[in-house]
C-alpha cells in the first residue's frame, strides 16, 4: 500500500516504521515549520510485543520519506487531542486525496467527525503503542493488536485492505461494540489515570510521576476511584457501560484487591509499564483530563476524586507554565 502518514509523531511513526519494514510505501507529511521537517532518517529503539509477550527489544533504522505525492492508498491521522482539524487543514490545502485512518483520541460525536472529515472516509481505531521521540531517535514500545471499528459500522470502502495491512505487520484486530465510545471510555481511563499522576507527581517529568503511580497502591487506589468516576461522565453521554465490561472490570473491584492487582501488574509487564513512562506530552495528557473534567461538569456529574485530582495537577501545570515565563507572583514582586 501507498501510506501518508500526517506529522512525524510518535505512534504515526512507530506504525510507519512497522509498515515499512513489511513492505509498504510510507511517506510523511511534515510542515515546514517543524523541528523535524529536515528529518531524514530516525535511530529506533523498539520493545516488540507481537511474537513475545514480554516484548523484545531491538534496534534499528527508519528511513523518513517526506511527503511527494498527492493521493494515497491510506492516510494515517494520528495527531495530539483537539490537532484533528489542523491535520485535516492540512491534507485539503496540500490537495492530497486518500481514505483516512483516524488514529488517536476524539471526544466528538459521529456528525462533528464526518464535519472534520469534510466527504472524506474516514475509519476510526487506536494505537496500542507509545514512545518518545528524541532528537533522531525513536524508542517506542509496540503491542499485538490495535483497535479497529467494526466492519459492519464502518463507512469505509477499503476495510479489506486496512485488515490486510496491519496482517501484514503480525498485528491481530480487535473491534469493540461502538469505536467511538470504546475512546471516550480510554480517554477517560487516561483521564482518572493522568488526573492522579499530575496531582502527586512533577506535571513535567511524566516519567518521574509515572514510576511513582505504578509503584504505589495508595495512588493506585485513588486512580481506582477516578476511573469509575470518570467512566460515569461517558455513561452520561448515553453509553451504556455493560458493553465495555471487560475494559471496566479491574476498576469494579474493590479497591483494596484492584490497587494491589494493578501494582503487581506493573511490576511484571514491562510493555505496559514501558508505554506508561514513554508517554511525555503532558500538554496532551492535560488536554484529555481537561476535555472529561468539562463534560463532567456540564452534565453535572458528581466526581469529587477526580475533579480534586484535575485540579491539582492543572494549578501545577499553571504554576510551573508561569515560573518559567517570569509571571508569577514572586517574579513580579521584584520587577
Amino acid at each position: 500500500m501507498s501510506i501518508l502518514v500526517v506529522g512525524l509523531g510518535v505512534i504515526g511513526t512507530t506504525y510507519g516504521y512497522l509498515f515499512q519494514k513489511a513492505g509498504h510505501h510510507v511517506e510523511h507529511l511534515v510542515r515546514q515549520s517543524s523541528t523535524r521537517a529536515s528529518v531524514s532518517s530516525l535511530e529506533v529503539e523498539i520493545l516488540d510485543g507481537r511474537r513475545d509477550p514480554k516484548g523484545s527489544l531491538s534496534q534499528d533504522q527508519y528511513t523518513v520519506h517526506h511527503r511527494g505525492h498527492t493521493s494515497y492508498d491510506l492516510i494515517v491521522v494520528s495527531v495530539p487531542q483537539g490537532r484533528i482539524a489542523e491535520a485535516m487543514a492540512d491534507l485539503h490545502t496540500g490537495g492530497i486525496e486518500g481514505p483516512v485512518l483516524l488514529f488517536c483520541g476524539f471526544w466528538g460525536e459521529r456528525e462533528e467527525l464526518d464535519r472534520l472529515m469534510a466527504g472524506r472516509a474516514v475509519l476510526p481505531g487506536y494505537p496500542v503503542a507509545g514512545g518518545s521521540i528524541t532528537g533522531n531517535r525513536l524508542a517506542c514500545c509496540v503491542f499485538d493488536h490495535v483497535m479497529l471499528e467494526r466492519r459492519d459500522k464502518a463507512r469505509f470502502p477499503d476495510y479489506e485492505r486496512v485488515e490486510a495491512l496491519f496482517g501484514s505487520c503480525g498485528i491481530s484486530l480487535e473491534r469493540p461494540h461502538d469505536m467511538l465510545e470504546w475512546i471516550w471510555l480510554h480517554m477517560a481511563i487516561n483521564a482518572g489515570v493522568g488526573a492522579v499522576a499530575g496531582m502527586y507527581g512533577d506535571v513535567e517529568d511524566t516519567t518521574r510521576a509515572a514510576e511513582q503511580l505504578m509503584g504505589s497502591s495508595r495512588m493506585l487506589a485513588r486512580v481506582v476511584k477516578a476511573i469509575r468516576e470518570t467512566s460515569r461522565i461517558v455513561a452520561s453521554r448515553d453509553v451504556d457501560l455493560r458493553r465495555y465490561r471487560g475494559e471496566l472490570l479491574a476498576y469494579r473491584l474493590p479497591t483494596a484487591v484492584s490497587a494491589p492487582l494493578m501494582k503487581r501488574m506493573f511490576a511484571r509487564n514491562l510493555l505496559t509499564r514501558r508505554i506508561m513512562t514513554l508517554h511525555g506530552n503532558t500538554d496532551d495528557l492535560l488536554f484529555v483530563c481537561r476535555t472529561v473534567y468539562e463534560q463532567g461538569r456540564a452534565n453535572g456529574i458528581l466526581a469529587p476524586v477526580f475533579y480534586k485530582s484535575y485540579e491539582a495537577a492543572r494549578d501545577k501545570a499553571s504554576r510551573h507554565d508561569q515560573h518559567l515565563s517570569g509571571t508569577g507572583p514572586e517574579r513580579e514582586e521584584t520587577a
